[in-house]
């Protein structure tokens, strides 16, 4: 944990913020007494649940089907 004054946090904000997103926990005091913490913020990733989409989403009996002539010469560029 680096304690530092709010000149010094000022002056070297971008390295403190690096130091925290590094994990370090950085105290920022206000005549001496803490005032302040600069800590990570922690991504939270979304629990996927398998499965949670069923009945939501139809796909056609023909989805992989060959595609019109005209439709894949338009993909072609022909």
């Amino acid at each position: 944990m680096t304690i530092v004054n709010i000149h010094q946090a000022k002056t070297h904000f971008s390295k403190l913020v690096d130091a925290a997103m590094s994990g370090e926990e950085i105290i920022i005091a206000k005549a001496g007494k803490p005032a302040a913490k600069l800590v990570p913020i922690l991504a939270v990733k979304p629990k996927r649940t398998p499965g949670s989409l069923k009945g939501k989403i139809k796909i056609a009996k023909d989805f992989d089907a060959p595609l019109p002539d005209d439709i894949l010469d338009a993909f072609e560029g022909k």
